[in-house]
């Protein structure tokens, strides 16, 4: 007999799939990128995504607001832009009476899907405009506060900092980022898709396959998914294991790191390990499910002190180290 969460999780994993499927007609070898901004959609936070230049960033931003019924908007991010480019301001307007009167003009981003190209290409103070609206979903200008139309994603790309003309993110905005995921350079076979599929005259159409309402429901099954308190332990814990002299730090984070991740980092580990379980057939979150979710929730979120940046330690490597050496609930 298949009862109502049964299916609800076939109709959660067939949405999924229909998303990853379009997507993967235009996008090519990045298929774990693809599933974690999905999983990022789903779970109501912000992507980061960092490669440099030309390795299809922006173009998997355009497919994925093509395969949503969803408004799109870009904002390429230069070192002159200001913030009012990007939050709208108020126009002086005139009444057919001739009267004066400000009206609020929109920016871009009052759109369900904000694509933030090249984010640490402006400078800090425009940065700082995205802070609201990623967290409050909202937008001040002077007096009046203005709701953004739900779901609302921001999805940033930056070059690496080593780049010329890149400012680094501050790290109250990075910790509203639920995942960063690396962009890496596609393997020989996938060049060669690549190469097939964009040297024709047409590209591959995709089709929208996915509504807001639907978005909405996914996100309200996902939240649903119970999980242990011994697993949210270990998230606790592996969470806790990133901030240098607590009781479950390891050698290599208490020489290295600064300041561990943030509660926020806790959350994402388990609202993301909710949305995996589901996918892979299950109504209750697994260790599995939470150290998959490690590198992508927190990597962003440890801030190296002076010896790990003069040292150029990835935080990759710390979280590993912190994986490897945090054991697993026993119940």
């Amino acid at each position: 007999m298949i009862t109502e969460i049964d299916q609800q999780i076939a109709q959660f994993k067939k949405n999924f799939a229909l998303a990853t499927d379009e997507i993967g007609k235009r996008i090519v070898g990045y298929e774990e990128i693809v599933q974690g901004t999905l999983i990022s959609l789903l779970a109501d936070g912000h992507v980061l995504l960092e490669g440099i230049p030309g390795l299809g960033k922006t173009k998997l931003v355009h497919t994925l607001s093509d395969v949503l019924h969803l408004k799109f908007s870009r904002v390429q991010f230069t070192p002159d832009l200001m913030p009012a480019d990007i939050i709208g301001t108020n126009v002086v307007q005139e009444s057919e009476q001739g009267e004066k009167f400000l009206e609020f003009q929109q920016g871009p981003l009052f759109a369900n899907i904000v694509l933030a190209d090249e984010i640490n290409r402006a400078t800090p103070k425009t940065q700082s405009a995205l802070l609201e609206a990623m967290q409050e979903k909202s937008v001040s200008v002077g007096r009046q506060t203005y709701k953004l139309e739900l779901p609302f994603f921001v999805l940033a790309t930056q070059n690496p900092l080593e780049m010329e003309g890149t400012y680094p993110l501050p790290e109250a905005q990075l910790d509203r980022f639920f995942m960063k995921l690396r962009v890496t350079y596609p393997d020989t076979e996938s060049l060669h898709k690549i190469l097939n599929r964009t040297t024709q005259f047409d590209e591959p159409d995709v089709e929208r396959v996915l509504t807001g309402d639907q978005l909405m429901e996914m996100r309200r099954t996902s939240r649903e998914v119970p999980i242990a308190k011994p697993i949210q332990e270990y998230a606790i814990r592996l969470t806790l294991a990133t901030h240098p002299e607590s009781p479950y730090a390891q050698p290599m984070v208490n020489r290295y790191v600064r300041y561990g991740a943030s509660p926020r980092g806790a959350q994402a580990l388990v609202v993301g390990g909710k949305i995996r379980a589901l996918l892979a057939d299950r109504v209750h979150v697994s260790c599995e499910d939470i150290r998959a979710m490690l590198l992508p929730a927190l990597r962003h979120r440890v801030l190296l002190n002076f010896e790990g940046e003069a040292e150029q330690i990835d935080t990759d490597t710390i979280l590993e180290d912190v994986l490897a050496n945090t054991p697993e609930p026993t119940e």
